[in-house]
């Protein structure tokens, strides 16, 4: 592991297509990523990684099928009940970044539970974008600056990070999207501002830690200068 990253932002693109190729349900792509997920996840917190963000749903995921999104909420429900039942047993920080007041009163009450369960633990952080879109994230923080009365004055980039639902994350270091696609899709427009990107043209499902390792050589290679010259 890079000892400079402390941040991998991934966009896990590429379940449908996965599933479309096995001949297999658009549900049944989006469960094998989401074990996929918890599989990487667990390896990376014994690497001793210290922070990973995954786009699970997007606040434009709403525009799909309701079959899907119906589908993808009941897999939404077994993913966090999987970690509020391994909670005792791993030391994986779960956070969850996204509008999450569109969803269910139920799902909004695992989420509440697994971050109180494992808010002390002292392993990788974990964090699950559900309903996230980066210009959303942007307009709700300005909305709160706004409510709390914050000056035009006093906004510099420092507070506005504050009113971000990544507050007090380091931004990524590196963005890793499967499936081929190359843009950002709307996801932490803000965060990834001097981010390295890798793209990978495996679909998500098939994502493994190897792969990963190969992203991060990758990473490795490249000169951070974050607008800067030498």
């Amino acid at each position: 592991m890079d000892k400079q990253m402390n941040h991998i932002a991934v966009i896990m693109d590429g379940n449908g297509r996965w599933a479309k190729e096995r001949l297999l349900s658009t549900k049944a792509g989006h469960a094998a990523g989401i074990q996929a997920v918890r599989k990487l996840a667990g390896k990376m917190n014994v690497a001793g990684f210290k922070m990973l963000t995954v786009w699970v749903f997007s606040t434009e995921n709403w525009k799909r099928s309701q079959e899907e999104v119906t589908d993808f909420m009941g897999l939404l429900r077994q993913f966090f009940k999987q970690y509020i039942d391994d909670s005792k047993n791993n030391n994986i920080r779960i956070g969850v970044i996204g509008d999450v007041s569109r969803l269910d009163k139920d799902l909004k009450e695992s989420i509440t539970k697994v971050i109180e369960l494992t808010k002390n633990h002292t392993g990788m952080q974990v964090n699950i974008a559900v309903n996230y879109g980066g210009r959303d994230d942007i307009v709700r923080a300005t909305k709160k600056m706004m409510a709390d009365g914050v000056r035009p004055a006093e906004v510099d980039e420092k507070l506005f990070s504050s009113y971000l639902d990544t507050a007090g994350m380091p931004d990524p270091d590196l963005l890793i999207r499967t499936g081929g696609d190359l843009r950002l899709s709307n996801f932490m427009l803000w965060q990834l501002a001097y981010t390295e990107f890798y793209y990978c043209n495996k679909f998500w499902p098939d994502f493994e830690f190897e792969d990963l390792e190969e992203a991060i050589a990758s990473f490795g290679k490249r000169d951070r200068r974050f607008g800067g010259r030498v």
